[in-house]
């Protein structure tokens, strides 16, 4: 069976990271809340990409979804009364924030439900009140109606670029997605199928990117590999592949004279390795035509 961080790199989110403790940690919580994640990390895309990708990797029957940054639903255009007394008695339209918490709840009675609030800096203070009332009560209100959570099927993801309301973000358990690639080791050469041959190259890899600062995941480590066997010659080649293929790479930092450095000794390991290769090749028989 394969683990969350496989499941959510399959759903678009492929990371060094494994959130199965995190996820473990909210659903875990006690005092009859509603499961709350607050999602945070560098700004841009990325954590509503996790937030998404995690809940398709949960495989929660119901996803609902609402940014605060996108417009307001249009005003309803005026229409004439269909009966005189009724004039002036129209019901003013449900806002999306509402409709989407609404929904949550109604389908929560019965199945799993995952609601993500994105943008939610965006929102007025008094949301950020409301929210944290809902999910200590459990109980949605709006105009004279309200609806009722269950906190066993329903759970909250909060995305925000800024700070949100103390005690919103206390209830809840906090993750933090960052903009590149971590990772606490190295790569080794069998965790891509190579042989001592590679562990030198490995190493001065290794070296490199904790330099930059990110690690790249397998698939873009993959492609790295790819590339040093069969186009890689240089070290200006060798920028150009690390930074085309590693998310979150800073460019400046890359190309700077401290790193260029550390580049250029790396690349007797890499020649070594891509003459180790070239050797073991040609000693394959060609495949029959």
């Amino acid at each position: 069976m394969k683990t969350l961080r496989e499941r959510m790199a399959d759903n678009g989110f492929e990371s060094n990271i494994d959130y199965a403790h995190h996820v473990e940690c909210v659903l875990a919580q006690a005092g009859g809340v509603i499961p709350t994640l607050n999602v945070e990390g560098d700004s841009g895309r990325r954590k509503t990409a996790f937030a998404n990708a995690l809940a398709a990797a949960l495989e929660v029957p119901h996803v609902l979804y609402h940014d605060f940054t996108q417009a307001q639903d249009p005003a309803p255009t005026a229409q004439p009364a269909s009966n005189p007394e009724e004039e002036g008695r129209e019901e003013p339209p449900i806002p999306a924030f509402d409709r989407e918490v609404s929904s949550a709840c109604a389908y929560s009675e019965g199945e799993r439900t995952i609601l993500i609030l994105d943008q939610l800096q965006a929102a007025d203070f008094r949301e950020h009140l409301r929210l944290y009332r809902f999910v200590v009560d459990r109980e949605w209100s709006m105009g004279g109606s309200s609806f009722v959570a269950s906190p066993e099927r329903l759970m909250l993801l909060l995305i925000s670029e800024e700070p949100i309301y103390h005690s919103l973000k206390k209830v809840g358990f906090t993750v933090w997605v960052p903009r590149a690639s971590v990772g606490e080791a190295d790569y080794r050469p069998e965790d891509f199928g190579l042989g001592p041959e590679a562990e030198g190259l490995l190493a001065g890899l290794g070296e490199l990117f904790r330099a930059l600062g990110v690690q790249p995941t397998p698939s873009e480590f993959r492609r790295l590999l790819d590339d040093i066997r069969n186009r890689v010659r240089t070290r200006e080649e060798l920028t150009h592949s690390i930074f085309g293929w590693t998310e979150g790479i800073d460019h400046t930092l890359l190309v700077s004279d401290a790193i260029q450095q550390r580049m250029e000794r790396l690349m007797p390991e890499l020649w070594e390795f891509v003459g180790s290769e070239h050797v073991e090749l040609s000693g394959v028989p060609p495949d029959p035509e």
